[in-house]
Protein backbone atom coordinates (compact mmCIF):
# COMPACT_ATOMS: atom_id res chain seq x y z
CA UNK A 1 0.00 0.00 0.00
CA UNK A 2 1.52 3.61 -0.90
CA UNK A 3 0.93 6.18 1.54
CA UNK A 4 -0.16 9.43 -0.02
CA UNK A 5 -1.60 12.62 1.45
CA UNK A 6 -2.14 16.12 -0.05
CA UNK A 7 -1.91 17.33 2.98
CA UNK A 8 1.76 16.28 3.91
CA UNK A 9 3.97 19.26 5.18
CA UNK A 10 6.18 20.57 2.64
CA UNK A 11 10.07 18.56 3.96
CA UNK A 12 12.93 18.07 2.06
CA UNK A 13 13.88 14.91 2.05
CA UNK A 14 17.52 15.46 1.13
CA UNK A 15 19.76 15.58 4.21
CA UNK A 16 17.60 15.69 6.62
CA UNK A 17 19.07 16.83 10.50
CA UNK A 18 15.45 18.21 12.05
CA UNK A 19 15.60 16.70 15.51
CA UNK A 20 12.89 14.40 16.87
CA UNK A 21 11.47 13.86 20.31
CA UNK A 22 10.19 10.69 20.40
CA UNK A 23 7.13 10.21 22.61
CA UNK A 24 6.06 7.44 24.41
CA UNK A 25 3.25 6.28 21.32
CA UNK A 26 6.13 5.49 18.35
CA UNK A 27 7.60 2.94 20.24
CA UNK A 28 4.53 1.38 21.78
CA UNK A 29 2.85 1.70 18.58
CA UNK A 30 5.50 -0.10 16.78
CA UNK A 31 5.15 -3.38 18.78
CA UNK A 32 1.67 -3.41 19.12
CA UNK A 33 -0.50 -6.30 18.88
CA UNK A 34 -4.14 -5.16 18.63
CA UNK A 35 -5.80 -5.94 15.60
CA UNK A 36 -8.15 -2.90 15.09
CA UNK A 37 -7.71 -1.78 11.32
CA UNK A 38 -6.85 1.62 12.50
CA UNK A 39 -4.25 0.29 15.04
CA UNK A 40 -2.65 -2.04 12.59
CA UNK A 41 -2.47 1.29 10.02
CA UNK A 42 -0.67 2.89 12.88
CA UNK A 43 1.43 0.29 13.55
CA UNK A 44 2.52 -0.30 9.69
CA UNK A 45 3.20 3.04 9.88
CA UNK A 46 5.15 3.48 12.78
CA UNK A 47 7.25 0.28 11.75
CA UNK A 48 7.80 2.28 8.11
CA UNK A 49 9.24 5.54 9.54
CA UNK A 50 11.15 3.84 12.00
CA UNK A 51 12.56 1.17 9.82
CA UNK A 52 13.22 3.50 6.65
CA UNK A 53 12.94 7.11 7.72
CA UNK A 54 14.05 7.91 11.56
CA UNK A 55 18.00 7.75 10.02
CA UNK A 56 17.36 11.02 8.32
CA UNK A 57 16.72 13.21 11.67
CA UNK A 58 18.36 13.49 14.78
CA UNK A 59 16.39 11.48 17.47
CA UNK A 60 15.60 12.46 21.38
CA UNK A 61 13.49 11.22 23.63
CA UNK A 62 12.93 11.10 27.46
CA UNK A 63 13.20 9.61 30.80
CA UNK A 64 9.68 10.57 31.16
CA UNK A 65 9.29 8.29 27.98
CA UNK A 66 11.13 5.59 29.38
CA UNK A 67 9.25 5.61 32.99
CA UNK A 68 6.22 5.22 30.88
CA UNK A 69 7.16 2.30 28.67
CA UNK A 70 8.33 0.58 32.03
CA UNK A 71 4.53 0.90 32.85
CA UNK A 72 3.35 -1.61 30.10
CA UNK A 73 2.93 -5.34 30.34
CA UNK A 74 6.77 -6.37 30.57
CA UNK A 75 7.31 -8.33 27.17
CA UNK A 76 5.86 -4.98 25.59
CA UNK A 77 7.70 -2.80 27.58
CA UNK A 78 11.22 -4.84 27.36
CA UNK A 79 10.74 -4.23 22.96
CA UNK A 80 9.64 -0.61 23.38
CA UNK A 81 12.43 0.19 26.02
CA UNK A 82 15.25 -1.88 23.81
CA UNK A 83 13.80 -0.07 20.81
CA UNK A 84 14.99 3.13 22.10
CA UNK A 85 17.77 2.16 23.65
CA UNK A 86 20.30 4.24 21.23
CA UNK A 87 17.98 7.20 21.17
CA UNK A 88 19.79 10.44 22.51
CA UNK A 89 17.87 11.12 26.26
CA UNK A 90 17.18 15.14 26.63
CA UNK A 91 18.03 16.05 30.15
CA UNK A 92 15.17 18.00 32.31
CA UNK A 93 15.90 21.53 32.00
CA UNK A 94 15.59 24.51 34.28
CA UNK A 95 11.65 25.59 34.19
CA UNK A 96 10.22 22.01 33.11
CA UNK A 97 7.98 21.60 35.96
CA UNK A 98 6.93 25.03 35.38
CA UNK A 99 5.94 24.66 31.84
CA UNK A 100 4.02 21.50 32.24
CA UNK A 101 2.25 23.29 35.05
CA UNK A 102 1.43 26.27 32.98
CA UNK A 103 -0.01 24.15 30.07
CA UNK A 104 -2.50 22.66 32.34
CA UNK A 105 -3.50 25.65 34.56
CA UNK A 106 -4.18 27.33 31.33
CA UNK A 107 -6.26 24.38 29.93
CA UNK A 108 -3.90 22.90 27.41
CA UNK A 109 -3.32 19.58 28.76
CA UNK A 110 -5.32 18.38 31.17
CA UNK A 111 -4.68 17.20 34.88
CA UNK A 112 -5.17 13.63 34.36
CA UNK A 113 -2.62 13.96 31.26
CA UNK A 114 0.44 15.03 33.15
CA UNK A 115 2.72 12.76 31.32
CA UNK A 116 1.72 14.82 27.94
CA UNK A 117 2.36 18.24 29.36
CA UNK A 118 6.27 17.28 30.30
CA UNK A 119 6.52 15.75 26.88
CA UNK A 120 5.17 19.12 25.09
CA UNK A 121 7.44 21.05 27.43
CA UNK A 122 10.31 19.20 27.15
CA UNK A 123 10.17 19.38 23.32
CA UNK A 124 9.57 23.31 23.66
CA UNK A 125 12.30 23.64 26.23
CA UNK A 126 14.84 21.78 24.01
CA UNK A 127 13.61 23.42 21.38
CA UNK A 128 12.47 20.39 19.31
CA UNK A 129 11.91 20.68 15.65
CA UNK A 130 9.38 17.98 16.07
CA UNK A 131 7.44 16.01 18.88
CA UNK A 132 6.63 12.81 17.29
CA UNK A 133 3.13 10.95 18.56
CA UNK A 134 0.10 9.26 17.91
CA UNK A 135 -1.75 10.90 20.62
CA UNK A 136 -4.13 12.74 19.01
CA UNK A 137 -6.18 13.67 21.44
CA UNK A 138 -4.07 15.68 23.64
CA UNK A 139 -0.72 16.25 21.47
CA UNK A 140 -0.90 15.78 17.58
CA UNK A 141 -4.41 17.73 17.78
CA UNK A 142 -5.19 20.88 15.24
CA UNK A 143 -7.34 22.19 17.86
CA UNK A 144 -4.09 23.09 20.44
CA UNK A 145 -2.05 24.48 17.98
CA UNK A 146 -3.00 28.28 18.25
CA UNK A 147 -3.33 27.88 22.00
CA UNK A 148 0.02 26.27 21.97
CA UNK A 149 1.17 28.91 20.06
CA UNK A 150 -0.19 31.58 22.66
CA UNK A 151 1.23 29.85 25.64
CA UNK A 152 4.79 29.50 24.58
CA UNK A 153 4.68 32.68 23.48
CA UNK A 154 3.96 34.16 26.74
CA UNK A 155 6.93 31.94 28.10
CA UNK A 156 9.07 32.56 25.22
CA UNK A 157 9.47 29.42 24.09
CA UNK A 158 9.64 27.51 20.60
CA UNK A 159 6.58 25.43 18.87
CA UNK A 160 7.93 22.19 17.77
CA UNK A 161 5.75 21.13 14.84
CA UNK A 162 3.35 18.10 16.71
CA UNK A 163 2.80 15.37 14.23
CA UNK A 164 2.60 11.73 13.41
CA UNK A 165 5.16 9.62 11.78
CA UNK A 166 2.54 9.86 8.36
CA UNK A 167 3.84 13.25 7.69
CA UNK A 168 7.61 12.39 7.83
CA UNK A 169 7.65 9.81 5.42
CA UNK A 170 7.87 10.95 2.01
CA UNK A 171 4.74 10.38 -0.04
CA UNK A 172 5.57 8.04 -2.15
CA UNK A 173 6.35 5.67 0.73
CA UNK A 174 4.96 2.18 0.09
CA UNK A 175 4.14 0.00 3.32
CA UNK A 176 4.73 -3.59 3.82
Amino acid sequence: MRVGSPFRQAVSWKAMSASVYIETTIPSFYHETRRSPLVVAWRDITRAWWDRHRSKFRLFTSDAVRAELANAPTRKASLALELIAEVSRLGEPEGLVEAAEYYIEHRLMPKEAGGDAVHLALASLHRMDYLLTWNCRHLANANKIQHLAVLNGRLGLHVPVITTPLTLMPPDTELD
